[in-house]
């Protein structure tokens, strides 16, 4: 594959998602049980609670990682899903685009934002981080970092999500190439003020997650796959690190 044609590959990929996606509303959550509730909380958590897509080293004071993503989560409860959208079409692996912007800071501290949509939905999510790499690795020495991140939903009033995480991770620059893993803990609350029948569910999920980045100077290229809770999600991100 010719690397140069990537970034245009990328953005067509998330064209494509948007204008292919199937439209659906969340007009019917009041029709779902508390157990369906609670299983949509799980797969709304697992898919818009915050993903990094970034290694554990430190960016540098003038570092920056700025990048645009596309992914998709194959969700465990599907039914529900279509249930809660009145019974609409509704994806097994639900697509994502993302805008995603890192920044280096004093003290090997780095700050980290998202702003994530669900094509054909309504649902969209603003993230997230504060990561600090404790060891900022070296030539021989791996990266180590703990993060803090934080992750809402917008724009849908119907259904109200606030995730809270934390994880460790772990990169080993090679030349061009940075693979990294980490694991981590998602707690989620997530709301249906339209429905109060329904209570708020309070969801707990084990996160693990691992990826590559690839940095070929003016275009930086990074894949990651993340397990929160028992939802699997793959994101592909395309954009510079300097």
């Amino acid at each position: 594959m010719n690397l140069r044609l990537l970034p245009s590959i990328v953005v067509a990929s998330a064209l494509i998602a948007a204008t292919q996606a199937h439209a659906y509303e969340f007009n019917s959550i009041s029709t779902l049980s508390q157990s369906e509730f609670r299983l949509l909380s799980e797969d709304l958590s697992s898919t818009l609670s915050y993903k990094p897509v970034i290694p554990a080293a430190d960016l540098g004071i003038t570092g920056f990682d700025l990048g645009l993503s596309v992914g998709g989560t194959h969700i465990e409860n599907r039914d529900v899903l279509k249930k809660a959208a009145g019974g609409a079409s509704v994806p097994a692996v639900i697509p994502t685009v993302a805008l995603r912007v890192n920044k280096g800071l004093p003290f090997n501290l780095n700050v980290g934002a998202s702003y994530t949509n669900v094509p054909g939905s309504p649902l969209s999510a603003l993230g997230g981080e504060l990561r600090w790499a404790f060891m900022p690795g070296s030539t021989l020495a791996p990266a180590v970092a703990a993060r803090i991140s934080l992750s809402s939903t917008t724009r849908l009033d119907q259904l109200k999500m606030n995730s809270t995480g934390f994880d460790i991770s772990v990169s080993k620059g090679f030349t061009l190439l940075t693979p990294y893993a980490g694991i981590g803990y998602v707690q989620s609350r997530v709301s249906a003020p339209q429905s109060p029948a329904l209570s708020s569910e309070k969801v707990s999920q084990t996160k693990y997650f691992g990826g590559v980045n690839l940095n070929l100077g003016l275009m930086n290229l990074a894949i990651e796959g993340d397990r929160t809770g028992k939802a699997s999600t793959y994101n592909l991100k395309i954009g510079a690190r300097f």
